[in-house]
């Protein structure tokens, strides 16, 4: 998006199913994005938030769920999302030591959108997600700000910049450069289309575990490279968003969920010791009114039984948007001159044309 040239474009078509017109998390209706960015000499970091919704999420909550998949990670919110099976508030995204000044910008936000927050509604679960873009980010700084976060949230739109731009500033992927990245898949379900998309956040991998469409493009990088370094402990982290307007129970979404791993690990990923791996998935389909005056209230969700076509529009815009994030960022140079080199580097010379 925004003009610039995603996998896709490079000939890579991931799977099989048909994506959405944007092939992105925002085809799911009433879903925006935005970014701040911060960068200069020693900051090399940002913002990123996804806003679930046109109206009051905390009115109107969604239904949600949260999977680890490897722990090594300071998410906020997930412990209320896991009891209560809601979201009630955008999503941010930044580095790991920015996790309270983003956390105290989303309550300020919150406040200031409902003015019965801490009063007749009791508080609000604020969900903040992390990775650690030290390498190439001057983290000690801590240069993000509150009103980075009121900037990413005044520019949110369905079309949004991907790569290092954002939270993604500073992050690597598979010893190469990493960042944001988003993809979408439709599903038919009783003869009408519904939409999967997915937001990610990447900064995981080593290097000659890269695999493109089933390609051992890391190996190859690395022989071109005639090198390989010593990488015995995969540092890192991905946040996986997913999004559907397809009804689910929060149960369900738990399950479209752990299939993430699935797409991670197409690209290559492992989940080791030193990586942290958080999704988080939501539907838009049904609304949790925080002020119904009902006891019981109607629900919907997609049978068990016809949910697998849902399964592998996960994996397969989960694995695309890893790869989008990585060809949409660009080479970047960070704190005492360490360097992450975009995939568009290799991507014309490792031969996956013959795959």
């Amino acid at each position: 998006m925004k003009d610039q040239k995603r996998i896709r474009e490079y000939g890579i078509h991931i799977g099989r199913m048909e994506s959405g017109q944007l092939n992105s998390i925002t085809d799911v209706k009433g879903i925006k994005v935005g970014h701040c960015t911060v960068d200069d000499e020693e900051a090399k970091t940002g913002v990123t938030v996804i806003l679930p919704c046109d109206g009051d999420i905390f009115k109107e909550k969604m239904m949600a769920a949260c999977h680890v998949i490897n722990g090594f990670g300071k998410t906020t919110g997930s412990i209320q999302i896991e009891e209560l099976g809601t979201l009630e508030t955008p999503i941010v995204l930044t580095n790991t030591l920015s996790v309270g000044t983003a956390e105290d910008a989303l309550i300020e936000y919150m406040l200031n959108q409902n003015e019965d927050i801490g009063l007749t509604a009791g508080t609000v679960n604020p969900v903040i997600c992390e990775c650690n873009d030290g390498y190439l980010n001057s983290i000690r700084k801590r240069r993000v700000k509150k009103e980075h976060i009121f900037e990413a949230i005044q520019n949110a739109d369905s079309e949004f910049e991907e790569g290092s731009v954002g939270a993604g500033r500073g992050m690597s992927c598979f010893g190469l450069k990493g960042g944001i990245g988003t993809a979408s898949r439709i599903v038919e379900l009783d003869q009408k289309s519904y939409t999967v998309g997915v937001l990610v956040l990447t900064n995981f991998g080593r290097k000659k575990d890269l695999i493109i469409d089933g390609i051992y493009a890391g190996e190859k990088i690395t022989a071109m490279e005639r090198k390989i370094k010593d990488e015995s402990e995969e540092k890192g982290s991905i946040i996986v968003i997913i999004a559907t307007d397809i009804p689910c129970s929060e149960r369900q979404l738990k399950r479209l969920a752990k299939r993430a791993f699935v797409g991670i690990a197409r690209t290559g990923g492992q989940a080791e010791n030193g990586s942290g791996e958080v999704v988080i998935s939501f539907s838009t389909a049904n609304k949790v009114m925080h002020n119904n005056k009902k006891d019981i209230v109607p629900f919907h969700m997609i049978h068990d039984n016809s949910i697998d076509g849902v399964f592998r529009a996960v994996v397969e815009s989960v694995e695309e948007a890893i790869l989008n994030s990585m060809i949409c960022s660009d080479t970047t140079q960070g704190r005492d001159r360490n360097i992450r080199y975009s995939l568009k580097n290799y991507i014309n010379l490792i031969g996956l044309e013959t795959k």
